[in-house]
């Protein structure tokens, strides 16, 4: 992979970036955001944001980019029995990346928002 921001990687981090490895990105982000949503603990690894950018997306629409991601992550989801409960994700092509230089942030967990209540 290119250019990419990986903070503390843990177990399922690390075959989140395997499993992408393939996509030849130019630029990748993963962040483990389970800290921000209801049942967290020290070390929990459920809720990533993804930002990848790489030419594998162009001519390709979001869906179909996202649908790239989640084949190869598939088997790392709660629903096939792993880790994974949610992604955000965001698959930029090069040219949209220059333009942009930042994906959006992620909402705050709604669990997470009525635990602070």
């Amino acid at each position: 992979m290119g250019e990419h921001n990986v903070s503390q990687l843990g177990v399922v981090a690390q075959e989140i970036k395997s499993a992408l490895a393939d996509l030849s990105a130019q630029y990748f982000d993963l962040e483990n955001e389970s800290k921000n949503h209801a049942g967290y603990y020290p070390g929990k690894e459920s809720h990533f944001k993804i930002v990848i950018v790489s030419e594998d997306f162009a001519g390709k629409r979001r869906v179909a980019r996202h649908q790239m991601i989640y084949s190869r992550v598939s088997a790392l989801l709660t629903v096939s029995g792993g880790e994974i409960h949610a992604l955000a994700l965001h698959a930029y092509t090069p040219d949209e990346w220059q333009d942009i230089q930042n994906a959006p942030d992620s909402p705050q967990c709604a669990g997470r928002r009525l635990e602070n209540i």
